[in-house]
């Protein structure tokens, strides 16, 4: 009888744990990685396509438009947000046809159980859930009054440091927000393909090895067949 109860414990500890892992599961990134190059150092991200395909697919092609470039962080509130302006007003550099096309397109509230912790990208949107563009907050602290309410779809990947530099700079109260006293500016934007990076590697190790297996062959030639 004992071992029996040890035995049930036992299970109904091991369901815990996995219903625990399994809430708090992170969802997988994808491969593409974006970086923003800042006055303060560069940030990282990357997305979560299965968790808001749609915001990923607008976000990303924005990026690949040049349409964050002179774009800039509008407020900085430590421990809370730091938020990318919107494309269509933030910029200092005019946009072109396209650009301005996939900005003012609004996306459907993809709405997750991911929760908002420090480095999560967030869509912004106003009191329509359904009227987010491109401004967007990179979390710095933990915001559970944000789950469920915007829509997560990436997180930071790298330039966690550059995100403590920008909430160290001075700022200002306007009405909800807290917004920096000098523009902080997104210089310029790059791309790349993880998966890519990696290809590259193994052809470069493969490079490497036909050339030794080249120079052992024509060793080999010219021993055997002076």
């Amino acid at each position: 009888m004992g071992n029996k109860r040890i035995l049930i414990v036992g299970l109904a500890c091991l369901a815990f744990v996995s219903i625990v892992k399994a809430l708090s599961h992170e969802p997988e990134l994808g491969s593409a990685r974006v970086v923003f190059q800042t006055s303060y150092g560069d940030i990282e991200f990357g997305f979560y396509p299965t968790v808001a395909p749609k915001t990923v697919d607008h976000i990303f092609k924005l990026v690949r438009l040049g349409g964050y470039n002179t774009n800039h962080f509008f407020r900085v509130d430590k421990g809370f947000v730091a938020q990318v302006a919107d494309v269509a007003s933030g910029r200092s550099a005019p946009m072109n046809e396209e650009q301005r096309k996939e900005a003012e397109k609004k996306i459907v509230g993809e709405f997750s159980d991911v929760k908002h912790v420090r480095g999560i990208l967030s869509m912004g949107r106003y009191d329509d859930p359904n009227s987010a563009q491109s401004s967007f907050s990179m979390l710095l602290g933990n915001a559970p009054h944000l789950d469920r309410q915007y829509a997560v779809f990436g997180k930071v990947t790298k330039g966690d440091e550059t995100l403590s530099k920008l909430e160290e700079v001075p700022t200002r109260r306007e009405g909800i927000f807290v917004m920096p006293t000098e523009r902080i500016t997104i210089l310029s934007t790059y791309y790349y393909d993880t998966k890519m990076e990696s290809c590259e590697e193994e052809r470069s190790v493969l490079r490497r090895r036909l050339q030794a297996s080249f120079v052992e062959v024509e060793r080999q030639r010219m021993k055997c067949f002076p």
